[in-house]
Formats: C-alpha cells, structure tokens, sequence
C-alpha cells in the first residue's frame, strides 16, 4: 500500500484533467503532476541521497510544489515531515534533530539560517536551479510505479507539541492515510472529477490532509496566488471555478463570513467548506449559514487521528428544522466510518450516555505511536484505544459534545498553542520568577495568549523586554499578547496553580 498509487492511477487513466494550479493558471495536468512528482523521486534518491523511510522535512509556505514533494516522497517511501512554516528557527531545528531528517526543503536558502539545519540534514531550495531541472527531467522521461510498501510504512510525521512543552512526532501510516482520506468520501463530501480544494490554511497542517480523494477522483488543487488566506481571492475563486472546497478554522470562517457580507457576496462557487481545529460558536456558524448558504460541515480530530474522530455533516448542519438543530450544532458529531468513540474513566471504564469523561477513539486512522517517544506512545495507545485528553460526553444518538480540553491548549487563528512551551521559554529569563501562561477570548483569533508573570527578588520587569526576550525564542504566533506582571501567583494546597483562577481573574478584568 503507497498513497502515491493514486497519484499514479489519476495520471494513467485521467491524464489531461487539471491537477494543479496557482491561482487561476494551470500549473500541471495529471500527467505532468505524476511526471514531475517521480522526476523528483529521481532526484532525491540519486542526487540526494534519500532512501526508502528516510524523513524529509518541509519549511514552506503553501505552493503547488508542496504537493508534488509529497508525492515524490511517497514515490520512493520516504516519510515527509511538513513543518509549520510560522515556527522559529529553534524550533525547526529542534523538529529536523529529532526526526533525524535527511533533507529539509524551502523556498530559498535564505529561509532557514545555517545554524538551524543540523549536521548531515542537507538543505535543498525549491526555487534553486536544480529542483526545476529535476521535475523537468520527469517529464521527459518514462513514467515508473510508485515503490511497493507495506501498509504500515510510515508515511508522515506529523510535529504535535504537548503538556510537555516539546513536540511530539506522530506516526502516520500510508494504513492511516487511506482511512483518513477513504472517510472523508463517506462522511464530508463525494469529489468529482470537477471540483477543487482549495489550500488557503496551511498545508503543513490539517489542510494538507484534505488533498487525498482529490488525487484519486483527479480533482483540481488550488493555491492561491496569497499562498495563504484572503478572504475575497476565496471568494473570487469560488464565483470564478465554481464547485470549490476548503478546510478553515472557524476563526477564517468568521473573517470569510464578514467579507462576503461587506461585500455583497454570497457563497456561489463554494461547494463544502470544512472547518475544525477550535470550537464554532452557535452565533458564528448561523450567521455563516444565512451569507453563505448551506455549505459548512465540522471535523473533529487530533494530529494523533488526523480529521477522523467525528464529524457534523454538511445536512446536519443545514437542517435547521431538525427538534435537535441546536444540541446538534453545539457537538461535534457522531463518529467517522472508520472510527469507534467511546466516553472513559481513568481506569478505561465505559461510561453511560450523558456522562462526562474522556473521549477515546479507535481505528484504521489512530497513529502508530510517537516518535522516538514509547512512554508518551504508552500513555496515549491503552488497549487499541486513543486517549484525546479531551474531556466530552456522547448523547443518545451518538453525538459527542466536547465540553474542556484536559490539556489546557490554547487555539488561535486554528493554531494550537502549548502553555507548557510558552512558560519554559519566560522561565529562562534571567528576572523571571515563576510565570503561568493561560488564553483569553478573542474576538480576533478566538483565544489570544496571556502570560501571568512574577519577577525574581530585585528585578524589575517589563513586558516590552518580556516580549523581545520571547522574539527570540519562539514563533510570532505563540507569543503572549499580554504580560500581567503580578507580585505571586495563587497556588492551590497541592502547590500547583489553578490556571482557573487567573481565566477567572481575565473575565474580571483584575489581570494585573
């Protein structure tokens, strides 16, 4: 099993159908994108190096290249690690050490310095002269199969951060992938040949995952001439092609909805627009429904069980005349085809409908393990089962309603931000004491990051200085908006501090 066998069959029996465009201009049919993605498999493996399970990381923004590095990957069963193109070079070098990465590509050279690629990890450009050369040479030559691979090989390695503060590798299988991609078919949408997804979020992330069955229906693949999110060029893009998708956070939903309405727009174009990552809030999704029409369906997922825990279909949403619409919009849905969920205790004890606990999943779409990490694998895989740390409750139709995260991640803009991370940066400046680190609702960004933070004895702080000791640590997006510099933090009689209270303190506007 290779997911790159579609890429393949799509190019044999549709090779003229679209495949890949930038913006609004054809970069490659089918033929061309199988053609160009095996050239570069020639290349990596020759010229580069690269064997069969060696890991090669992305560091880009989105392009259409992104796509074919994928499959080029897969061609020769190498492991692809998409890096999240927001981090800072720390982190990716942390990431290309702990994968033990091969190669990492980007853009030009000049996007990672020289001290964050590691020894032995070759950095390669893809608007260098070879890369081109190599995709070119595809085209010219004879088109080979995908290599043969066992349907556990891995396939992607996907960085999810922890409580722990450092991320985790997930292991996903070419096994997971097709399930994944085999439930989007049965439980979002049915691609034709006619439609296109559209990668406004980034592909590092869960937009990356929605490319699959439109590789094997041999859809279109659009990226914007942004090669990001712009609400209007969405828009624009919908009206012009028509039958367009898109995976989006809700806070990109709500920045699309708001748009459309100050423009006089409606959804005409857009066909399914897939949002998750962060709760929909009742007022933003009936809203959405009233501009753009009946075109939204929600996922559940983790990078542990990518997109494939749950899901609230397109006419479930729609429906508003079902006697349960509103209960309905406030879960997350039953669970996907593939997929088994079930409410536990901390001894895995199934728990009675309508009870509180915490959510556990299982099938063909839950990860190997963790990287390099059995203790972590251990913790998360009990007994077939995926503990989410999600804490939610299943009602007596199968809905799962979500009602905390156990975890503390705080969600903005759809990123998921780790408190843990951001507080063991602060505690290494040289004046800090003790800091916790919370998220604050966010009109904007739906949380926004907030560090409480006690100074040593003698020092003096400010958040300026704060906040330029944490540019050069980590990335923008992870940085607190706000320092409240407090005398102590509350501390409960174990001696932990109840992240409640400063949550509490926030709503009070007694932050500090």
């Amino acid at each position: 099993m290779n997911v790159a066998n579609w890429l393949h069959a799509a190019a044999l029996s549709h090779p003229r159908n679209p495949a890949l465009y930038r913006g609004t201009q054809l970069h490659a049919d089918y033929d061309a994108f199988a053609r160009r993605a095996a050239g570069l498999a020639r290349w990596l493996r020759d010229a580069q190096g690269v064997a069969e399970g060696a890991r090669v990381a992305l560091f880009m923004k989105n392009r259409v290249e992104y796509l074919e590095l994928f499959y080029a990957c897969w061609w020769l069963g190498a492991v692809v690690v998409p890096v999240n193109p927001k981090l800072h070079p720390k982190e990716v070098d942390w990431i290309l050490r702990d994968a033990g990465a091969h190669a990492v590509l980007t853009d030009t050279h000049e996007d990672l310095p020289p001290e964050a690629v590691p020894d032995g990890c070759l950095h390669l450009a893809v608007d260098g002269d070879a890369f081109p050369r190599a995709a070119q040479a595809g085209l010219d030559a004879p088109l080979p199969p995908p290599r043969v691979l066992p349907p556990d090989a891995l396939a992607w390695l996907f960085y999810t951060s922890g409580t722990t503060g450092r991320p985790k590798g997930v292991m996903l299988s070419h096994r997971n992938l097709v399930a994944m991609a085999l439930c989007y078919a049965a439980d979002i949408e049915t691609v034709s040949a006619t439609d296109s997804m559209l990668y406004a979020a980034p592909i590092s992330h869960g937009a990356g995952l929605y490319h699959f069955m439109y590789v094997r229906r041999a859809a279109r693949h659009v990226v914007p001439a942004s090669r990001g999110f712009d609400p209007l060029e969405i828009l624009d893009h919908a009206r012009e092609g028509g039958s367009l998708s898109l995976f989006a956070a809700p806070t990109m939903v709500k920045r699309l909805v708001e748009a459309a309405r100050a423009a006089g727009r409606d959804g005409t174009g857009l066909h399914t627009v897939i949002y998750g990552g962060a709760p929909m809030y009742f007022a933003d999704i009936d809203e959405a429904l009233q501009v753009l029409g009946p075109r939204f369906a929600q996922i559940y997922g983790q990078g542990e069980s990518p997109m494939t825990i749950t899901a609230l279909t397109r006419e479930c949403i729609a429906d508003t005349s079902h006697p349960r619409w509103r209960a309905r919009m406030a879960s997350v849905g039953p669970a996907q085809s593939c997929m088994a969920v079930r409410i536990v205790d901390a001894d895995m004890n199934t728990l009675p409908v309508g009870m509180e606990g915490e959510v556990a999943a299982r099938g063909d779409a839950v990860m190997a393990g963790y990287w390099g990490n059995e203790a972590a694998t251990r913790a998360t895989l009990v007994e077939g089962w995926l503990r989410t740390g999600d804490i939610g409750r299943l009602d007596e139709e199968g809905f799962l309603t979500l009602t905390d995260r156990s975890k503390d991640v705080i969600i903005s803009g759809g990123s998921n931000i780790y408190p843990r991370e951001v507080e063991e940066v602060l505690a290494r400046h040289p004046g800090v004491r003790e800091v916790a680190v919370v998220g604050a609702p966010s009109e904007a960004w739906g949380e926004e990051v907030v560090a409480f933070v006690v100074a040593r004895e003698g020092a003096t702080l400010d958040p300026a200085d704060l906040d330029q000791w944490c540019r050069g640590e980590i990335a923008a997006f992870k940085r607190p908006k706000r320092y409240c510099l407090r005398d102590e933090l509350p501390k409960n009689s174990y001696g932990k501090v109840p992240k409640t209270l400063l949550r509490e303190a926030l709503q009070a506007g007694k932050a500090g």
